[in-house]
């Protein structure tokens, strides 16, 4: 009956505690006592047939008892020795999975912020219900206290000094539990919290970056000056001139003759006199103009090398 009694506790309550919610220890006491009532009654019948004095047979049942209990705190404590890695998991599933569980796109849209404390406070719930055995309907402060110190805490609006100068975790033993029932201790709670942060911190991260990455893919748009020289010249023209840099030098060069010229024929003040005589005006002044530019630069080329020539003569 001890062998039907474990087989009958052991997956149940592991799952039970995998879920990690408000009603996960009512439920284990209703399976504990649901199962031992079967046992217990099966047993009471095997024995009947036993000519078994009372004492004898109360001890056995009793011993069916707390062979139910000892199963239900032996796997208690093996999932506690694993809290770490359930904590993570369940952080991992609920960030990195939306509400239908399927895969998050991080297209910028999302409340990292939000889904994060979302997602931590689910694992400081599952802490919570690891951090002691309660078989016994008697009530504790577990998880107002560690929702006090690990996630009201990190909050930027928390003023409340009593919060930011006491710290509830610093004790080895937790309010109204007793030393046996404790699974978890406060202090193996903050360290434990403290690791479990560290560790996902990176997932985090890696969100925010791959928002950020996607936003600027979204919202890429070339520089002003590129939309200009693209709506002047047209996508195609503008894309040569970037992928051949000569021409950008060859047009910068005609921008500055073209420049001189306007400065020299002084083309503004012609075409207030009309249109024909500006023209008549500027046909009789290019020439002109084009030796008198020519001329300018070769002087300007010579001056440097007269100093030179004085030097090699001295």
């Amino acid at each position: 009956y001890e062998g039907k009694l474990t087989k009958a506790l052991a997956e149940p309550v592991e799952a039970l505690l995998d879920s990690a919610s408000e009603d996960t220890w009512p439920a284990i006491r209703k399976l504990l006592q649901r199962e031992t009532k079967a046992a217990v009654s099966g047993l009471e019948s095997a024995i009947s047939t036993f000519e078994l004095d009372e004492a004898t047979e109360k001890e056995l049942l009793l011993r069916l008892e707390n062979h139910g209990r000892s199963v239900v705190e032996s796997k208690a404590r093996e999932e506690a020795a694993r809290i770490l890695i359930r904590m993570k998991d369940r952080f991992s599933t609920l960030f990195s999975r939306d509400a239908d569980s399927m895969p998050r796109v991080w297209t910028g849209k999302e409340d990292i912020k939000a889904i994060t404390k979302t997602a931590r406070s689910a694992s400081m719930k599952l802490l919570s219900t690891m951090a002691a055995i309660r078989l016994d309907e008697d009530g504790d402060n577990i998880d107002a206290t560690l929702s006090l110190a690990l996630v009201d805490a990190a909050r930027p609006g928390t003023t409340d000094r009593s919060i930011q100068t006491l710290d509830p975790l610093a004790s080895s033993s937790w309010e109204r539990v007793p030393e046996e029932r404790t699974l978890i201790s406060p202090v193996q709670c903050k360290s434990l919290w403290r690791q479990f942060k560290a560790e996902t911190e990176y997932t985090v991260t890696q969100a925010i970056a791959a928002q950020e990455a996607n936003k600027r893919n979204n919202n890429w748009l070339p520089p002003p000056w590129a939309l200009a020289a693209m709506a002047v010249l047209g996508f195609n023209e503008f894309m040569t001139l970037l992928r051949n840099p000569f021409y950008l030098a060859v047009m910068f060069v005609v921008f500055l003759v073209g420049k001189a010229f306007w400065v020299q024929l002084d083309i503004a003040n012609e075409f207030r006199n009309g249109f024909l005589p500006a023209l008549l005006s500027l046909s009789t002044k290019f020439v002109p103009t084009i030796m008198n530019i020519l001329k300018r630069l070769a002087d300007e080329g010579a001056a440097p090398a007269a100093p030179e020539r004085q030097r090699e003569t001295e």
